[in-house]
């Protein structure tokens, strides 16, 4: 039978089942199959954390979210255009996100009495299709017996029903994959090698995949398949990317760019410890790493490992970066470059350990005894975590000190395609190790004695010499008390602690010489309202501008990568606009920091609940200041939001 293909410029798709139905790795496969079609695209995992949450249950619920699309996009989309759902759970916890009109696939399988009970229903809602009281009326519902037509498709290999019905993941992926014409080569090569040593499971996989996609070609359930043409994008070679390995990857780069074996020492935490576990994976590079028994272990490994030359990594989330404040300290004390990696989830404490959040930028900045002042990047996505990793590896050489890189659960777990870089243009950066002495000193003799003071000053950074233990005549003390100028000597003078701490400050201070001007992105020049980000919010503030643009009105916004020191341009670029709005996922953190230092009314749109900001709603806010602003009614409804 003759389907129709019906082109589309986006689609919004999620996976969701219980945490045990594989959604992703289905989501995974299927952002794969998209990367190597040439879509643009941006993925939100969304996953319980525990480790076998209660099956069937509306806290076990786990979803894979992935936005491809012919053009530049910047979110993984507010609501899905497309629900797959593998059970009651997974389709209750997830109706509310769907806009009127939105298609979903449904496993009947699992909708037993007990199942239902589980999910809190009182009725099967798919015993309701068509009836007045069709709580699903608004949406295109397809009820498939998922689980059912895999099991029949893989019985062959012999099976227990158990493990036939794992498979049913991948009958949904070779649906999905027929629905919107991926490439399905690349997940079949996949399965022979991810299960190569168990052969029944790895044909039984393979043959369900297919099954789904011969199901969706000759079923008459399924009249229409989608296109989705390849995005435009500059030449070069790329790859699907998450967040954690491209900040990976960066900080291999900084290795190898400085000439510097890379020492991670890292306890593992969630969202963090995949970078642990990919950097393990490259001592052909230089890299050790060490898995320490807890938070301040790993922390004192790295700051030994700076001390001999290395340059150091530690690796965290929120809580573990309380533990290391005071280490950090002592990092700031010993001016040693060290790079500490905190990927945010939210908090406080345990907190949600896999959902998103930007709440540590107040501890970044101030969690630490004493003025004790560090520099923190913050990257926009996931494939700019590669950047920031390899900004914050160049900044800690240069200027000895330890600095604090700010990543999250979305950018972390998310992905997106990422244009591998030539090394050619990458940084230099030049760790300058001191190798004779520095200091002429007068004995008591009367003679002229030459030697080495760790806490002199370059000139220009501010920063003190880095001395490899065990270079002959450059002995010297280091540790966590006070430094007298230049010698390193213990002090207790007060004028001299005044003076250290100051001295501190400004060598952080100086970086702000060497970063570039902001790029402020304000199309018309005309615009009377600026957007400010940092960090994951860089995607719905983009596509909230774009909205409000689309809309025919005017808008500005400028996002941070350096939150410590900020850029030297930021206070005059503030003063362009009567107001200044400042979207972030904490409650008002960045605002707080410009108000202090600026003095400006900076407008908080603050959200805390584990999720990325939507951009629909986002450019609503925008919209109303621009309102205000302006003195005119903005409508924004007509438009759609191009995220």
């Amino acid at each position: 039978m003759s389907k129709q293909v019906k082109q589309l410029d986006r689609v919004i798709i999620r996976f969701a089942g219980d945490s045990g139905d594989g959604m992703q790795l289905t989501g995974d496969r299927f952002t794969s199959e998209s990367a190597v079609f040439g879509n643009d695209l941006m993925t939100l995992p969304n996953f319980p954390a525990e480790i076998r949450a209660p099956q069937g249950t509306l806290p076990g619920v786990s979803s894979f979210q992935v936005h491809f699309a012919d053009h530049d996009i910047l979110t993984a989309g507010d609501a899905p255009d497309v629900l797959v759902a593998m059970n009651p759970a997974a389709l209750k916890a997830n109706l509310g996100d769907l806009p009127r009109g939105a298609a979903i696939i449904v496993d009947t399988h699992d909708f037993t009495k007990r199942n239902l009970d589980k999910a809190g229903y009182d009725v099967n809602p798919l015993d309701l299709l068509g009836d007045a009281n069709d709580p699903l009326g608004e949406f295109q519902v397809q009820p498939l017996d998922l689980t059912g037509m895999t099991v029949e498709a893989v019985k062959e290999f012999g099976l227990s029903r158990k493990d036939a019905a794992r498979a049913k993941n991948m009958f949904a992926l070779g649906l999905l994959s027929w629905m919107y014409g991926r490439p399905i080569d690349s997940t079949i090569s996949f399965l022979e090698k991810r299960f190569a040593k168990v052969a029944d499971i790895r044909d039984a996989n393979i043959t369900a995949f297919k099954a789904g996609w011969n199901f969706g070609e000759t079923t008459e359930a399924f009249v229409v398949q989608y296109e989705i043409k390849p995005a435009p994008m500059s030449a070069g070679t790329y790859r699907n990317i998450s967040g954690n390995l491209a900040l990976s990857y960066g900080l291999i780069a900084g290795g190898v760019q400085s000439g510097l074996p890379v020492f991670l020492g890292s306890y593992p935490i969630t969202p963090a410890s995949d970078i642990l576990h990919e950097l393990s994976k490259h001592k052909a590079f230089g890299v050790t790493t060490l898995q320490a028994e807890d938070e301040i272990a790993g922390i004192g490994a790295a700051i030994g490992a700076a001390f001999a030359g290395s340059l150091g990594v530690t690796t965290t989330s929120g809580p573990g970066l309380a533990l290391k404040s005071e280490a950090i300290g002592l990092a700031v004390m010993t001016e040693l470059p060290l790079v500490v990696v905190d990927v945010q989830r939210g908090g406080p404490s345990t907190g949600l350990p896999t959902k998103t959040e930007q709440a540590d930028l107040l501890q970044a900045m101030f969690g630490r005894n004493g003025e004790a002042p560090v520099p923190i990047v913050a990257p926009q996505s996931p494939g700019d975590c590669f950047n920031a990793a390899l900004e914050a590896a160049r900044i800690a050489i240069t200027y000895r000190t330890p600095v604090l890189l700010l990543s999250d659960g979305y950018l972390a777990n998310g992905s997106e395609p990422w244009r591998i870089p030539e090394i050619a243009d990458l940084p230099t950066i030049d760790p300058a190790f001191a190798t004779e002495r520095n200091q002429t000193v007068t004995a008591k003799d009367g003679t002229e004695v030459e030697e080495y003071w760790p806490y002199l000053r370059d000139e220009d950074t501010l920063a003190r010499p880095w001395a490899i233990p065990g270079t002959p005549g450059l002995e010297h003390r280091i540790g966590g008390i006070e430094k007298a100028k230049g010698t390193g000597n213990i002090s207790y003078d007060p004028a001299n602690h005044d003076y250290m701490v100051r001295i501190r400050q400004a060598k952080v201070d100086r970086i702000a010489d060497s970063l570039p001007p902001l790029e402020v992105d304000d199309p018309s020049g005309e615009a009377k309202v600026l957007v400010i980000g940092w960090g994951s919010t860089y995607g719905p503030i983009g596509a909230g501008c774009r909205r409000v643009r689309k809309a025919g009105y005017n808008v500005a916004q400028v996002h941070l990568r350096h939150l410590n020191p900020f850029p030297k341009d930021l206070g005059e670029i503030l003063k362009r606009y009567d107001k200044v709005l400042c979207p972030e996922m904490n409650l008002g953190q960045l605002s707080l920091l410009l108000r202090g230092k600026y003095l400006v009314d900076a407008i908080g749109y603050n959200q805390v609940n584990g999720m990325p900001i939507k951009a629909a709603a986002l450019a609503d806010a925008i919209g109303g200041l621009v309102a205000e602003a302006e003195g005119v009614t903005v409508d924004l409804t007509p438009q759609e939001a191009s995220q």
